[in-house]
C-alpha cells in the first residue's frame, strides 16, 4: 500500500521557485451573494453598496459590488496550493488594485508569476520570493492585481 501525504506536495519550498514562472491556479470560484453578505457582515463592513440591494439599484452600478476584500481574500486563498503552503511568513502585500467591480455571480480565476527570490541575509534554510498575482472574471477581464513577498524554507536535506 502506498501512502499519499498532500504535505509533501502543498505549497513549494524556494529551491522550487523560478524566476519567471507563471502558475495558474485551479478551480476558479463563483462568488455567491451569501458569501459576500456573510463576508461584510463578518468583517463589519456595512457599506450598503454590497449588502443592500435596494440602495445599490439606485447607485451609479444599478447592483451590488462584491466587497473588495472578500476578493483579494479570496485571490489569495486561491494560491496557496502552488506558492506559500510552505510558507513560514506572509512579509507584504503590495500595488494591491481593484482593476473593475467584481459582481455576485462572477467566477474568479487566478495566476502568479515569480518576479524575483533571494536567499536569506542571516538565516541560511530559507528564502524571499516576490510574485505578483492577477485575477480575472469568467470573461478574462481583469478585476484585481496585487504582489507580495513570503519567506519560505529551503527543501531540507535528507541526511
Amino acid at each position: 500500500m502506498t501512502v499519499h501525504d498532500r504535505r509533501d506536495t502543498f505549497g513549494r519550498y524556494f529551491d522550487q521557485f523560478v524566476e519567471g514562472d507563471i502558475y495558474k491556479h485551479w478551480p476558479g470560484i463563483t462568488i455567491t451573494e451569501q458569501m459576500n453578505t456573510e463576508f461584510c457582515l463578518l468583517t463589519m463592513n456595512h457599506m450598503p453598496l454590497h449588502i443592500d440591494a435596494h440602495f445599490a439599484e439606485q447607485s451609479q452600478h444599478g447592483k451590488r459590488i462584491v466587497v473588495g476584500t472578500l476578493v483579494i481574500s479570496l485571490a489569495v486563498g486561491m494560491t496557496v496550493e502552488e506558492t506559500s503552503g510552505k510558507t513560514i511568513a506572509n512579509l507584504d502585500y503590495q500595488d494591491v488594485r481593484h482593476v473593475a467591480p467584481v459582481w455576485i455571480g462572477d467566477t474568479l480565476y487566478a495566476e502568479t508569476k515569480v518576479l524575483d527570490k533571494k536567499e536569506s541575509s542571516n538565516k541560511t534554510d530559507r528564502g524571499v520570493v516576490h510574485v505578483i498575482t492577477n485575477v480575472t472574471n469568467q470573461r478574462g477581464e481583469q478585476v484585481l492585481t496585487f504582489r507580495r513577498h513570503f519567506l519560505v524554507p529551503k527543501k531540507p536535506t535528507k541526511g
